[in-house]
């Protein structure tokens, strides 16, 4: 966007602003939740917009400090099936360890949308659906203020803190509406170390986690172009897929074709407490469009929401 803000502001070059994952590390500001089937509440209340701020990049100390608590936190990471559900469909798994398996009932999106001119002021949402029949039955949202500039391969350091916070208070405050499981539109182990957005969600929350990434960021030795190669070589019908093997780091992910044949890939990855044949078997299964349904609603009603505000 070119710089015509008012003589306070500093200008600067600034980055193609990201209109969808932009990250805070406030907690939330305003926020509503709405039970499908319940009397809708009104939309979230106006607060003061300043569609002139800009953040400035974070100076090479703070991005060093971030790269170490990734490592740190990354030491934490279970990428096996480490919960009590199985996928709708599936046998339940034979365990030894006697642990009471369920099927998979409550899978979660959770995104943040921004309002137009400024890339501080969002709604962040979680969107709860039923499986398997993709349901919406919870959903709640709050207006933030973000504090930390967008940086690539950092994102987590700027939307998960509010993130967190919705997950923290549907735990609190309806806890019969807490997933089993959330996906969120990014990548988890398909990240340049290894720990992107749904590893740091899945981390700190203690909570099965993957990314479905609409493109492609350059991880271990892998970029667009190989990524690209590797779908339209081995992923010609709907529901293929193929791993992406890193250079140090083995199996990073996977390229899909989701359900509806489209011809652009979804780049799937593990999270926390999945294994990669998990995320992308509940990938598939939650494809009506490209994108899966969960960060898809979460998305679409985000916006909603940040559309009704901006009318009141």
């Amino acid at each position: 966007m070119a710089s015509t803000e008012a003589p306070f502001v500093v200008v600067r070059k600034k980055k193609r602003a990201r209109n969808r994952k932009n990250k805070p590390t406030t907690a939330t500001s305003t926020s509503s939740s709405t039970v499908m089937g319940s009397a809708a509440e009104s939309p979230p209340p106006v607060y003061c917009l300043d569609y002139r701020t800009k953040l400035s990049d974070p100076s090479w100390d703070v991005k060093q400090r971030w790269m170490l608590q990734q490592v740190e936190l990354r030491n934490k990471l279970i990428l096996t099936d480490d919960h009590n559900w199985f996928l709708p469909g599936a046998p339940p798994p034979q365990l030894s360890s006697g642990v009471a398996m369920c099927p998979l009932t409550l899978v979660a999106g959770m995104d943040i949308s921004f309002f137009p001119g400024s890339e501080v002021d969002a709604c962040a949402s979680m969107v709860v659906l039923n499986m398997p029949s993709l349901s919406v039955v919870f959903e709640t949202h709050a207006l933030i203020k973000l504090t930390e500039p967008y940086v690539p391969g950092f994102l987590a350091f700027r939307e998960a803190p509010a993130l967190l916070e919705i997950l923290k208070n549907v735990r609190n405050t309806c806890p019969q509406f807490t997933p089993q499981v959330i996906m969120l539109d990014g990548n988890g182990t398909l990240h340049p170390r290894g720990f992107g957005l749904a590893s740091h969600l899945g981390v700190l929350a203690d909570i099965p986690t993957l990314g479905v990434a609409k493109t492609m960021m350059f991880a271990d030795g892998i970029g667009d172009t190989q990524a690209n190669f590797i779908f339209n070589r081995f992923c010609s019908y709907p529901g293929t897929y193929a791993p992406l093997i890193g250079a140090t780091r083995g199996c990073i992910g996977a390229v899909v074709r989701s359900n509806n044949g489209s011809n652009k890939p979804l780049y799937v990855s593990v999270g926390h407490k999945l294994s990669l044949d998990t995320a992308i078997a509940l990938t598939l299964q939650t494809c009506i469009h490209r994108v899966p349904e969960p960060t898809r609603q979460a998305d679409l009603r985000s916006r909603n929401v940040i559309a009704a505000v901006r009318h009141t």
